[in-house]
């Protein structure tokens, strides 16, 4: 499976503007910046891209888990908290911090913990962000 995504940059890298468009239409020609990806103005970020993928991925991955173990959950929320930090000339994730709260019915605190520990070691996101991934996982 191969999905594309496109970058159109005009500029310099801290006065230049860009867009982002996905395949899905998901995002059009969406703007994005400089103070949009580090700094406070309003706007699309890369970074807001890979917040939503982690959490996304890694919800999917948990709820794949939990059908493979005979589990329905009723609600799975996760929020991705990713840390971007200066490598060298560029920039490096760090960190992602996952917070999942789950209702799932019929299940208990171990064999929850066990299939949302396996879900983040199998999540395709959290494995290409190679960076130091924490899971506070509590059911609801």
């Amino acid at each position: 499976m191969i999905r594309k995504a496109t970058a159109v940059w005009k500029g310099t890298g801290r006065d230049g503007a860009g867009q982002l468009s996905s395949e899905s239409g998901v995002l059009v020609a969406t703007p994005y910046s400089f103070k949009t990806r580090f700094e406070n103005e309003k706007g699309t970020n890369s970074r807001g891209v890979d917040r939503g993928g982690a959490a996304g991925c890694f919800t999917m991955a948990l709820a794949f888990g939990l059908q493979l173990a005979g589990f329905t959950p009723d609600e799975l929320t996760t929020e991705a908290a990713v840390s971007l930090e200066p490598e060298g000339k560029g920039f490096k994730f760090s960190k992602s911090g996952l917070t999942l709260r789950a209702k799932v019915p019929n299940l208990d605190d171990a064999g929850f913990a066990r299939i949302a520990g396996e879900a983040e070691k199998n999540c395709p996101v959290s494995r290409a962000l190679n960076a130091a991934i924490t899971l506070d996982a509590k059911l609801t």
